[in-house]
């Protein structure tokens, strides 16, 4: 039915549809043919690219149909993907040339020019134009599209990157793109906690700067700054492996490269055209002059975060310790409760650069971040005792020559004495796998409203520390950034809370009830664009909660995107004690002077 509509949205605006798939079905749907399967289509329809709307189940049975049907292009829209399912797609996509994936768990790839959507995003937001977009998050990509139809610049290609651990296509992959496309003169950069694509875009936009006569301009964002460490922010890629960096490193990298950073998507549009008026010559493919890119407008100021300590609840796919441990014996692998000063860290993490699993090692226990290591290993690889990484680790751990020939870390009288494992919660929230693990996780020991917030699909996340500002938002990056730009303007954040990306009255509901819980809070922000979702929704949410709840505290509403006026319109004559805005900064000031009184 999702992907009826989507069809029906994406015809009606000007995208060439051949055809769909449904698996050993031939027949007609929407006046377009209905194949037995990806090879049949291609074989009658060639298609330039394949959007894969199918559960976080079977994405990676369909991409890998897409892959041996060699279709150039494959957008997989779907999260939840068990990690594993996707690491295999990737050992697949690097013995191949002919297919990109872009995603999983993205709304995906949109040209305003072309008028091609491929995925689920808000039409309404964007106009034909110049600017390159690409994004991690898809409400903060909608707020930057929105950001730049309103400045008068419009988009030329938009791409998502996603917010999975493993992306199909990364920032350099889609800067590469923006730099010889003759429709981008300006590009947005929208990054967030996790992984280090944000680094390799840096690197990447440094030599790109070196090599450019007239570069074109470039202007960012990273969401996270104020994300507690050890937390998984909303997206399953949003959270640092041990070595990694966090998001303010990433800030300070793009900064350095000469990005223009911004605290919030709405000064995207502005900003970036007085970047491209600075410019006296619009840069495009053909079209350096010797002219230099000024940089007078950047003007925003980072101001000194006081970081909310670190919350001892984690998400559901964390196991205790003691846990851990009976794991371990029942494998037969030796495990100490002790400490001593020859103590080495080894970890089975994720590498995304590479795409592929790796262990990251430091020689000391005390994780120190420029002691961690990654050494990649090939996902194919039968068993690590046969591994040529086994060595290598050894020997940057200092342990006995004798270990380097086999999986000697668990030999020689070593043992593990510390263990910390989380598994892929994709894999159990999609198809159940792992239960076994999963049922050993006591919700009486977490965070109560983390855990009433989790049976209506929000993610929420308290913070600790004197915060009085609850925050409600819909979708994960935007709620990251959401809690950055308040903390930067000088409030106090108490929770990060993710509606989702579709919020319902319902949804709101239950986020007003979980929020007003927390005794510290003494006004809630709400930011919602309204993408996927109408403003006018939200707001009909927003009052009946009000009402229903009989909330004794000020509510701020800033509402963005569909419908939006008549949402404004809807709080500003509910009569009730709600302050209606359209601007960030506006209905950020009012937020925190409320919640000083």
């Amino acid at each position: 039915m999702n992907a009826t509509a989507n069809v029906k949205e994406s015809l009606e605006w000007g995208t060439k549809i051949v055809g769909g798939v449904k698996p050993g079905v031939e027949g007609e749907h929407l006046g377009l043919p209905v194949f037995p399967s990806v090879k049949a289509a291609q074989a009658a329809a060639k298609p330039d690219a394949s959007a894969i709307y199918v559960p976080g189940t079977q994405t990676a049975q369909a991409i890998e149909e897409a892959i041996e049907a060699e279709i150039p292009l494959v957008v997989a829209v779907a999260e939840h993907v068990p990690i594993h399912d996707i690491l295999r797609i990737h050992s697949m996509l690097k013995t191949q040339s002919k297919t990109r994936l872009v995603g999983a768990n993205v709304p995906g790839i949109i040209s305003a020019i072309g008028k091609c959507r491929i995925g689920f995003q808000p039409l309404p937001c964007f106009a034909p134009g110049n600017i390159g977009i690409v994004a991690k998050s898809g409400t903060l990509s909608y707020e930057t599209v929105a950001s730049t139809t309103r400045a008068g610049l419009g988009q030329s290609l938009c791409i998502s990157m996603g917010g999975d651990v493993l992306a199909g296509t990364n920032f350099v992959d889609a800067l590469k793109v923006f730099e010889n496309d003759p429709d981008t003169e300006g590009i947005i950069l929208v990054g967030e906690i996790g992984g280090t694509a944000e680094l390799d875009a840096a690197e990447w936009i440094k030599d790109y700067k070196k090599r450019t006569v007239n570069p074109k301009p470039i202007m960012g964002l990273v969401g996270g700054l104020e994300a507690p460490p050890g937390r998984i922010m909303g997206h399953a890629g949003a959270w640092a492996a041990p070595g990694e960096p966090d998001a303010q490193t990433k800030y300070n990298a793009l900064a350095k490269a000469g990005v223009v950073m911004v605290d919030h998507p709405e000064k995207f549009g502005n900003g970036m055209k007085a970047l491209l008026k600075s410019n006296l010559n619009p840069p495009g493919v053909g079209s350096r002059s010797g002219a230099s890119q000024k940089r007078g407008i950047h003007t925003i100021r980072r101001v000194t975060h006081h970081r909310n300590p670190l919350t001892t609840q984690k998400r559901a796919l964390y196991i205790k310790q003691s846990q851990a441990f009976d794991l371990l014996k029942e494998n037969s692998v030796p495990v100490s409760d002790k400490t001593a000063s020859s103590d080495v860290s080894i970890s089975i993490s994720i590498d995304r650069t590479s795409l592929s699993p790796c262990i990251i090692a430091s020689p000391s226990a005390d994780s120190y971040p420029a002691e961690f290591r990654k050494f990649p290993f090939d996902y194919t690889e039968p068993s690590l005792q046969k591994s040529s990484i086994i060595s290598p680790v050894a020997s940057y751990l200092g342990l006995p020559s004798s270990t380097h020939d086999k999986l000697g870390i668990l030999d020689e009288g070593l043992e593990i004495r510390g263990a910390r494992f989380g598994f892929d919660d994709a894999a159990f929230r999609s198809s159940k796998r792992q239960a076994d693990i999963h049922a050993l996780r006591d919700t009486s020991e977490e965070v109560p409203e983390e855990v009433e917030a989790e049976k209506d699909g929000i993610v929420y996340v308290k913070l600790e520390g004197e915060g009085s500002i609850g925050t409600l938002v819909n979708g994960a990056g935007l709620a990251m950034n959401t809690v950055d730009a308040l903390t930067s303007h000088g409030g106090h954040v108490a929770n990060f809370l993710d509606t989702g990306g579709k919020a319902t009255s319902e949804t709101v509901k239950s986020s007003f009830r979980i929020i007003c819980s927390d005794p510290r809070v003494k006004v809630i922000f709400v930011n919602i664009f309204g993408g996927l979702t109408r403003c006018d929704m939200i707001a009909e949410g927003v009052i009946l909660a009000f009402r229903d709840l009989n909330l004794k505290v000020p509510v701020v509403v800033r509402l963005r995107g569909t419908n939006e006026e008549l949402g404004q319109k809807m709080i500003a004559e509910s009569g009730l004690s709600l302050h209606a805005f359209d601007g960030f900064e506006d209905a950020a000031k009012k937020a925190i002077s409320l919640a000083q009184e």
